[in-house]
């Protein structure tokens, strides 16, 4: 599953924002710290192509894929010192996938800033300076542990550690996050080992006022630039209208959409980008008992994505059945894709592509 960490400087909007995500009423207050634990919510990934299968096989159930969001404590100045909640809270954005930097993009009097008045990119630079010293604190302490050793060593694997972690420090001290620099294939897996937060992709959600997120923009949002230099992409929304459309069911939602002009939710944005920034694509698995949405890594071969279903299916692969989910809606059933020639066999090479459904053959 898919984990997202959602940080921010207290009162920009964080929890308002997790609530409307999980419709769980966590403590949403004006005041900093009033989120202490992680709170974890799952939501489901809007794909209308399960929607189209599940009006065409009728199955027993439907499962969609599912997101993790995990709301984590206001960050404040000083937290990789142990200011505020320090490094209880930094711990919990090692466990993520992505992090969602909610930055505030509104004015208000009534939710007081903590730093006095609205600048998202001085909170910006704030959130991401805490971020690269709790990382530089990890890599100093492991390039300290093994410096003396590198001299006599012999060990390729232990230089080349040495070496990606001297890297990583280097960045970091000139105040850059390590999602901005290249790294091989092993540098990568050897960094993996260290979970650090700023090696991890990033979006930023610029929390607006109701009116500026029907208009898509604002004199705040002009980070754009800056998130673009780290191939970030910033999403614009207002987390009060998530919240108002987090108590409308489907139908009653999409009318809202609609009559105040917006294409589609904050959220479900959110989630697109995040799939994108990750390299993340979509199979099902389809039939009578069963419609079901998987999450698959760009690149995979249709054994690996066999795998994701069950190590069996990966351990015994003979074929995989595909065909395309736009084929089927062209033709309007299996029976007639199959008569169109266009339901295929395909081998371990075969590279998985987004939309396909999929039978895999097995013998173990």
């Amino acid at each position: 599953m898919l984990k997202a960490g959602i940080v921010g400087l207290p009162n920009v909007g964080k929890s308002t924002l997790f609530n409307a995500i999980t419709k769980k009423n966590i403590l949403a207050s004006n005041y900093p710290f009033a989120t202490i634990d992680p709170n974890i919510g799952v939501v489901t990934v809007p794909d209308y192509r399960l929607e189209y299968l599940e009006s065409l096989y009728l199955p027993e159930r439907v499962i969609p894929t599912t997101y993790e969001f995990t709301d984590i404590a206001g960050l404040v100045k000083g937290a990789s010192k142990g200011e505020g909640l320090g490094n209880k809270f930094l711990s919990h954005i090692r466990e993520v996938d992505a992090i969602v930097e909610v930055v505030r993009c509104f004015e208000g009097t009534d939710i007081i800033h903590v730093e006095g008045e609205v600048d998202p990119l001085r909170d910006i630079e704030i959130i991401n300076t805490e971020l690269i010293i709790s990382d530089l604190e990890i890599i100093q302490n492991r390039v300290n542990k093994i410096s003396k050793k590198i001299e006599s060593t012999k060990d390729v694997l232990e230089k080349k550690e040495y070496f990606t972690l001297k890297k990583c420090e280097e960045a970091l001290i000139k105040g850059e996050s390590l999602r901005k620099i290249e790294f091989d294939k092993d540098e990568l897996l050897i960094l993996k080992n260290f979970s650090l937060i700023t090696l991890k992709p990033i979006i930023y959600m610029a929390n607006v006022s109701e009116e500026d997120a029907i208009i898509g923009d604002n004199k705040y949002t002009q980070f754009k630039a800056y998130a673009g230099k780290e191939n970030s992409s910033v999403i614009v929304m207002s987390a009060k209208i998530e919240s108002e459309l987090s108590e409308l069911n489907e139908s009653d939602k999409k009318q809202f959409l609609l009559d105040i002009g917006i294409a589609n939710s904050g959220l479900d944005k959110l989630i697109y980008a995040t799939y994108n920034l990750l390299g993340l694509e979509t199979f099902f698995t389809s039939g009578k008992d069963e419609c079901r949405a998987w999450t698959f890594k760009k690149g995979m071969k249709a054994p690996e994505c066999a795998g994701i279903i069950h190590s069996d299916f990966e351990r015994g692969f003979i074929k995989a059945e595909i065909m395309s989910f736009d084929d089927l809606q062209k033709y309007g059933s299996e029976l007639k894709v199959k008569e169109a020639g266009k339901m295929r066999l395909e081998g371990k090479e075969y590279l998985m592509q987004d939309g396909d459904i999929c039978y895999f053959r097995f013998n173990v």
